[in-house]
């Protein structure tokens, strides 16, 4: 990298959601409880489905991933939010700004691939229910969650080496409660045309043509669900889908809305409540979305309930 290209700015300062005091302290506790109940859930879930043979299936292995995802994803937002709330100091480093930001975009990422991989998934399980454990083989599985991980962080570097090779030098305030892609452009001195393009393809390729492939997926499922003759049995193949659409439909509806737009659009205080729901309130969603519809991992539930009891 040229040495000019470097930021002149050493921290940042985030404001977070609010600068009333008060309502900072019970932020504080709401968003505890959400990041409690997250962790709970998601260690719940993959715990579950590591330990209860009935659970080692495609469908399951994925939502494992998906969850072991989820895990990570409101740590990296979580404790900053948190310390955000109740600190004083609102500063953060440049390197640590940075590494939030590598890891919060990798993850995201390969989210939005593995949940494209999941409807695959749903489509062989209705389509082909007679040979699905067949195709999809547990090296099929791991090829694609490998592939998640790989495609999601590989372009997580490309998005990350390209916003902070920006110059941000004028102000270092960042009008939001973490190191997120729209505070960070609004900042940077000199956005070209060229950062603007790395932006489109990296929503096309982790937002919009996953959402194309999830959306051929279901078409797919649609027709080989009409193929069904009795109307018990088409309830019962759109139920196993239920879920995941919940899922997709929670997260790419507020990732659009965020990271489609161009910089010129952003509106910092409408974009901070929008993504709350993305950092910390959809990856506790998620496991109770998966359990709650799920008669195998309540049934797994109350088994390991069982045990801990006796």
């Amino acid at each position: 990298m040229d040495e000019k290209n470097f930021t002149k700015v050493k921290d940042f300062i985030l404001l977070g959601l609010t600068a009333d005091l008060e309502l900072q302290r019970i932020l504080f506790f709401i968003f505890l409880i959400i990041y409690v109940i997250s962790l709970l859930g998601n260690i719940t879930l993959v715990s579950l489905i590591c330990a209860d043979s009935r659970l080692h299936l495609p469908m399951y292995f994925f939502i494992g991933n998906l969850s072991f995802l989820d895990l990570w994803y409101s740590s990296v937002y979580a404790p900053q939010i948190l310390m955000t709330c109740i600190s004083e100091d609102k500063s953060i480093s440049f390197a640590r700004c940075l590494a939030q930001f590598f890891f919060a975009a990798g993850l995201s990422c390969s989210e939005s691939y593995l949940l494209a991989a999941m409807a695959y998934d749903r489509y062989m399980a209705i389509s082909s229910p007679l040979l699905y454990s067949q195709a999809m083989s547990l090296r099929l599985c791991i090829s694609l969650v490998a592939a998640s991980y790989i495609g999601g962080f590989v372009n997580s570097a490309i998005i990350t080496t390209e916003t902070f090779t920006l110059s941000f030098c004028g102000s270092n305030i960042i009008d939001d409660f973490f190191c997120d892609l729209p505070p960070l452009v609004k900042l940077a001195c000199d956005v070209k045309e060229s950062y603007q393009a790395v932006q489109y393809f990296i929503v096309t390729s982790n937002v919009i043509a996953p959402t194309v492939l999830i959306l051929a997926s279901y078409l797919f499922i649609i027709a080989a669900v009409l193929k069904i003759r009795s109307m018990q049995g088409r309830l019962k193949a759109f139920s196993t889908c239920g879920s995941h659409l919940a899922a997709v439909t929670l997260y790419y509806g507020t990732l659009l809305f965020i990271y489609s737009r161009p910089s010129s659009s952003y509106a910092l205080e409408r974009d901070k409540v929008v993504s709350v729901f993305y950092t910390v309130v959809i990856p506790m969603l998620n496991p109770l979305i998966y359990s709650l519809r799920n008669k195998d991992v309540k049934d797994a539930l109350k088994k390991m309930l069982t045990r801990i009891k006796f």
